[in-house]
């Protein structure tokens, strides 16, 4: 389908209702994988972190990762979550060219936390709350590199490879129930829920949430009805969209396109689809299974889960201040408007502020710094504000250098360019590129004498009362010194020799 053949957005909203379903899948930062001893460890030259267990050798049998257990249990308590009493694994059946054993072990009715929410906050501050169906565990599957061919892709491909490194590895998988009711707000919604979502599982310590890596990966189940209609569209799921900004790009497609074809009469195909990040644009993958086609059945080889309430209630005290309550805190202990919270929130800064502050800067120094200049630095750059080559720590220190007057602002922006460049820490940086204030009052005195000396008019308005005059010196001075003054003792030191 051509941009041509979309709907208009604008259109889509007036005419139709989407409906959302988002299906996060989490793979956990466990040392080894969900029922094996095999390293969980990202990379790896292929088939390295293999054995008979996760390679589905005949006689070969799994055990549980206990520590994947425990953080499927903190994330579902995370979420406001259920937590069963009683569950158990099934096997998925379907044909997983990247599975050797060619099921899931997965689960499937017995999952071990239900009926969970998670409140998400849009840009403008505005809450929706979406519900959890439930949070199961499950195993990943390996990887297929498919060689030869323009795209990369299994069609025009002259051979595949297989890299079962990944197969095994724990996941859980998080699934809201139907979100309704967001309108034209349908694509920021999906992003926010899963940028929440990320942040609290990275408070979690569960996993290193690192989408560009696929250890977060997001399902996004769309579908469309017409205004006041009863009944639910069909969905399409466009499977495994690795970043935020693709997930609200995924959907804004999805509805448009799906809005073209319902108008056109034509009628949407039950779908997976996957997501061409350089277009923006969905397309066609496999017709969408339903549970009955993959033929769960209980897993033989596994007993079933019974964690304790006693159990239970020991893990929710390992809990962290999550993500939303310590937003609270600092709003409060940082005075912040909710505007300024927000901004903070949206740039990614809060951990970023909070670093700067223990390692002791004021916060209100620390949130102009990251929300200011070094912000202006990401965006030159084309990166998140976590990315840059700074440390809280060193954010910190040319902070207080500037408290200790050892910079001006203008010389601590130079440190912060030298930090950034790769030059060491921010001492190093003053040393190796002069950028020491000039605090010797002889020396300063020398650039007064000078700049009044060439500007003797100005010097009169000065010893006439007119202090205001004294700021063409102080700029002077100040190119004079190639910024290494401070500004504030020049002008002391002007009217001083004015005797104003």
């Amino acid at each position: 389908m051509t941009t041509a053949e979309l709907m208009d957005y604008a259109e889509v909203i007036t005419r139709f209702d989407p409906v959302l379903g988002l299906e996060v899948h989490v793979e956990l930062s466990t040392a080894t994988k969900m029922f094996c001893g095999c390293s969980n460890r990202f990379g790896g030259e292929p088939n390295t972190h293999v054995c008979p267990t996760c390679l589905g050798l005949p006689g070969s049998l799994p055990v549980v990762n206990a520590v994947a257990v425990e953080s499927a249990i903190r994330i579902g308590l995370a979420l406001n979550c259920e937590i069963a009493p009683w569950c158990r694994f099934a096997r998925k059946n379907y044909f997983y060219p990247d599975m050797p054993k060619n099921f899931q072990t997965s689960q499937y009715d017995e999952p071990i936390a239900f009926n969970g929410y998670l409140d998400v906050t849009l840009d403008d501050g505005e809450v929706v709350r979406v519900q959890i169906e439930r949070a199961h565990m499950e195993e990943d599957t390996g990887k297929s590199l498919h060689v030869g061919g323009a795209t990369g892709r299994i069609h025009g491909a002259e051979h595949s490879l297989l890299d079962y490194n990944r197969a095994g590895v724990p996941l859980i998988e998080i699934v809201t129930k139907t979100i309704e009711g967001t309108g034209e707000r349908a694509p920021e919604v999906a992003r926010a829920y899963v940028s929440t979502l990320r942040d609290l599982l990275q408070a979690l310590d569960v996993s290193d949430v690192r989408m560009d890596q696929g250890s977060l990966r997001c399902d996004a189940n769309v579908s469309l009805m017409e205004r006041g209609a009863a009944e639910f569209g069909t969905r399409t799921e466009t499977k495994n969209v690795n970043s935020l900004r693709s997930v609200e790009r995924a959907v804004r497609f999805e509805m448009t396109r799906q809005a073209a074809i319902l108008a056109s009469g034509g009628s949407i195909l039950q779908e997976t689809r996957h997501f061409e990040e350089a277009s923006g644009t969905t397309r066609a993958g496999r017709r969408k299974e339903t549970s009955e086609d993959y033929r769960y059945f209980p897993e033989p080889d596994l007993v079933p889960i019974a964690p304790s309430a006693e159990w239970v209630q020991e893990l929710r005290g390992t809990l962290p201040e999550l993500p939303a309550e310590r937003r609270k805190r600092v709003q409060a202990e940082w005075s912040l408007t909710d505007l300024e919270l927000r901004d903070l929130v949206n740039a990614g800064a809060i951990d970023l502020v909070a670093a700067t502050a223990d390692a002791g800067a004021p916060p209100a120094e620390a949130r102009s710094w990251w929300m200011s200049y070094l912000s202006q630095q990401a965006n030159a750059r084309g990166v998140d504000l976590g990315a840059l080559p700074i440390t809280p720590g060193q954010v910190a220190r040319v902070i207080a250098l500037v408290a200790d007057g050892a910079l001006t602002n203008k010389l601590a922006r130079d440190v912060v360019d030298g930090v950034l460049a790769g030059e060491g820490e921010p001492d190093h940086v003053v040393e190796t590129r002069g950028l020491k204030v000039v605090s010797d009052d002889s020396a300063l005195y020398a650039a007064v004498d000078e700049a009044l000396a060439a500007n003797p008019d100005v010097a009169t308005k000065i010893r006439e009362g007119k202090h205001a005059a004294a700021g063409a010196i102080v700029g002077a001075v100040m190119k004079a010194t190639q910024g290494q003054a401070d500004a504030k003792r020049v002008r002391e030191l002007i009217l001083t020799r004015c005797g104003a």
